[in-house]
Parts: structure tokens; C-alpha cells; sequence
């Protein structure tokens, strides 16, 4: 599946496009300003743009009042198709967000319930008990996600209300030709609504992707053969910076090795879950690293290791992002792009890793682990590399059995020769294909 390979851009466009928060309700084309970045997304070796919400909301985008019409402070459908096509035509694929859990208090179903209470015929479409209330005082009481009750929990075991969402995507990949979903939340969707939702979209788009946002656990409740094809890795997205930040690299090579090893107990051997380095509910890479030499070791961490890589605008260039500054501060407006030697080096990990089977399909083992170095292979039949990271400021010796004489760096296309060992120059990337 094209997904196994994908590099993903995720954009957050009410942030990046600058759009007021909460709606101010007045229409502005602000989406198209997407376009202007195509050029950068593809320099940059992505092929898979996925949006973050941008259809009408109270606010932030995940507390939807219409699924089928663009948020206006973006602009209108038009637009977006607009967007959308000058995406496909530069060879990029489109994902959405699919926010299926829940809605905001101004979606027009929940609207109605307010205003007819048991009169309404959508009064089944959440959770209610017209016994109780919230601090809304609506008259009723509803369920929220996790509490938040300016998000009102959809009962997805009501036929309506899956129609209406499978509906909406149906209408997404007719208006807009997307190509798959991030799902919202996905630890909180019934496993019978997820396999509703692959049989759909299969239907209708058979390389159609669901990639389900998830944190911790088995992620194979949630990625398998009859619900996502993907997942997002929190757990190594944890590893990825804290083993930096405490020179520890067991961690995360301890993390790989339990997701991906050969030993026969391993989770995800053979499966492509989506791994990053940050996003929008996250600080920054370059704000939680605490030595800035090590942002180009993390990015060639990621790129190396199985699964599919993402980049979070912004990142790429090295920009910061605090959380406890708030969610604001996460998903900044940019006006354009900025090209440094981070984005180059993102370019050039990216072109690697699309054009390596070893690096998208290649099993995983560790070869070498200290608190500061770390090898390990990926290999499929016909292809094998070796990726060494130094994340010590002093160049290492690594001494270890290669299984080979030679290799070529991809990274810079040099000769390598394991005899006497192998350097590893400070804050140090290679990726080597053997012989």
C-alpha cells in the first residue's frame, strides 16, 4: 500500500492560516494559502499532506458544528478543492482529520436537541439524561469526552449518526479526492464502528489509509487487518526525545526492539505505524531537546527506524513550541516557508528512506546499544542498512560484527569499510547499505 512509503506533512490550518479562535463566523479564504506551499512540501521529500480539522467548528476545529462545509474563517469547499487539487496534481496525497467521537456544542443536531429537548428527533445522537444537567445548563445532561463537556460524545451505536459521518466522507472523497483519515481519538471508537469505517472506505476508495490516533497499549487492538491500517506511535515518539535528553539510548532501543525485533513475541513486526517527532498536541522537538545538536540525530532516528515518518510544519526549520504556553503556541500562524540547513538535511533523510525497501519494509534488530550510541539493522531479501547514530559530542569507535566488509553511507554516498572498526563523529548519522 502507497502508505507503507508515505513521508507525511501534517499542516494545522486554522493555526497556520492565522484564523481567529473562537469562530468569529466571518469568511475569509484563508486555506488557499496552502498552495503556496507545495513547492516547499515536495523539496522537503513529503508526498502525503494530512489537514488537521477545517471544517466548521466552535473553535479549535475539533468541536465540529458542520462536517461537510469548510470552516469559513478558511474559506469554502471550493476553496479547499482548489487546494486540494493543485496538491494532487504536484503528485501529493491528502488526508484529513475525521473527528468522529465527538462534536461542539454548536453542531446543528445538538442545536436542535437545546432548543426541542425530548421533541427532538436527534435527541438520540448523544448521551443525554433529561433527569440531569451540566454548567451549561441546557436542561439536560450530556456526556463530554473525557469530561470536557464543550465536546458532546456522538453514540456511534446509532445507525443515524453513522450514516451522517460515513456520508460526510463520502462526500470528502467526492468533493476533494482525499486519500485517507487521521482518526481522532481512535482509542475512544468502538472496534465494531472501525471495522464499519474500513469496510466503507474500502468500498468506495479501495487504497483508501485510516491511520487512528492512539497513546498507549497494544496497538493491535486498533491496527490490524479490519480497522487501521496504522497508528500513531506515542510510545517511541516519547523515547525519541527523552533519550536524547538523558543520554540514554537503551530507551528507545529497548522501545524498537519490543515494537519490531525478530524475536517472535514482538508487536508490530511487518505493520507501519505513523512515528514523530512532534505535532499539534505536543512541544516542539526543538523545545523539548535540551542540546539542539541533537535535532539532526532525532530526525535521522525517525527516518531510520520502522514505520512511517511524519513532519509537523514548522519543525522542519526548527521552530519552538511550548504546551504550557497553550495549544496556541503549538500551532503557530506561518506566513511561508523558511529553507535552512535542517530542511535540507529533512530533504535529504527523506529521499533516503523513500527509495530503501530495507528502510520501509526491513525487519529490525539492534546491533549495538550504549547510553549514547546506538546501530541497529533493517533488511528485507534484497536490501540491508545499518543505522548508527552517535548522540555524544565525541566521536565514537564503534567496534561490533557488521556481518560485511563493506558498505556505502547513503547519507553521503561514500565507501565504508568495517574493518578496525567503525567512527562515529559527534551528534553523528549513518545510514550504511551493506554489500
Amino acid at each position: 500500500m502507497w502508505f507503507e512509503q508515505a513521508v507525511v506533512y501534517q499542516i494545522y490550518p486554522l493555526g497556520m492560516c492565522g484564523a481567529p479562535q473562537p469562530n468569529d463566523e466571518k469568511s475569509e479564504h484563508r486555506i488557499g494559502a496552502v498552495i503556496h506551499w507545495i513547492d516547499h512540501i515536495k523539496a522537503l521529500g513529503a508526498d502525503t499532506v494530512l489537514f488537521n480539522p477545517l471544517f466548521e467548528s466552535d473553535c479549535h476545529g475539533y468541536d465540529t458544528r458542520d462536517f461537510n462545509r469548510v470552516d469559513v474563517r478558511l474559506g469554502t469547499n471550493a476553496d479547499f478543492a482548489q487546494v486540494c487539487q493543485a496538491l494532487h496534481d504536484a503528485g501529493l496525497r491528502v488526508m484529513l482529520d475525521g473527528v468522529f467521537n465527538h462534536v461542539g456544542r454548536g453542531f446543528w443536531a445538538f442545536r436542535d436537541v437545546q432548543a426541542n429537548k425530548w421533541n427532538s428527533p436527534y435527541k438520540d445522537w448523544f448521551h443525554l439524561n433529561f433527569d440531569g444537567n451540566t454548567e451549561y445548563n441546557d436542561g439536560f445532561w450530556y456526556e463530554g469526552w473525557e469530561g470536557h463537556n464543550e465536546l458532546v460524545k456522538l453514540n456511534l451505536q446509532n445507525p443515524a449518526v453513522v450514516e451522517h459521518l460515513f456520508s460526510a466522507v463520502q462526500n470528502w472523497v467526492e468533493q476533494f479526492a482525499i486519500d485517507g483519515l487521521r482518526l481522532d481519538v481512535a482509542y475512544s471508537l468502538a472496534p465494531e464502528f472501525l471495522k464499519q469505517l474500513r469496510q466503507f472506505t474500502q468500498r468506495i476508495k479501495p487504497d483508501f489509509v485510516l491511520v487512528g490516533e492512539t497513546l498507549h497499549g497494544d496497538y493491535n487492538r486498533w491496527m490490524n487487518d479490519e480497522m487501521c491500517h496504522s497508528v500513531t506511535n506515542y510510545e517511541c515518539y516519547k523515547g525519541l526525545y527523552s533519550s536524547f535528553n538523558s543520554m540514554n539510548l537503551f530507551e528507545i532501543g529497548h522501545s524498537l526492539a519490543r515494537q519490531f525485533g525478530p524475536e517472535p513475541w514482538t508487536l508490530y513486526k511487518g505493520k507501519h505505524p505513523l512515528c514523530f517527532l512532534d505535532n499539534h498536541d505536543v512541544e516542539r522537538i526543538a523545545s523539548i531537546l535540551q542540546n539542539k545538536n541533537h535535532l539532526a540525530p532525532a530526525y535521522g532516528l525517525l527516518f531510520g527506524m520502522p514505520g512511517v515518518p511524519a513532519i509537523y510544519y514548522g519543525s522542519e526549520w526548527g521552530i519552538e513550541g511550548r504546551k504550557a504556553d497553550g495549544d496556541a503556541a503549538l500551532r503557530p500562524a506561518i506566513q511561508q516557508p523558511i529553507a535552512n540547513e535542517l530542511t535540507q538535511w529533512i530533504a535529504r533523510l527523506a529521499q533516503i528512506h523513500k527509495n530503501s525497501r530495507a528502510l520501509c519494509y526491513g525487519s529490525y534488530r539492534n546491533i549495538l546499544l550504549t547510553n549514547h550510541q546506538i546501530i541497529f539493522e533493517r533488511r528485507t531479501d534484497e536490501e540491508r542498512v545499518l543505522v548508527a547514530i552517535n548522540a555524544s559530542a565525541e566521536p565514537f569507535m564503534a567496534h561490533f560484527d557488521a556481518q560485511a566488509g563493506r558498505a556505502v553511507d547513503l547519507i553521503t554516498a561514500l565507501p565504508h569499510d568495517f574493518g578496525g572498526g567503525s567512527l562515529l563523529p559527534a551528534y553523528s548519522v549513518s545510514y550504511w547499505r551493506t554489500e
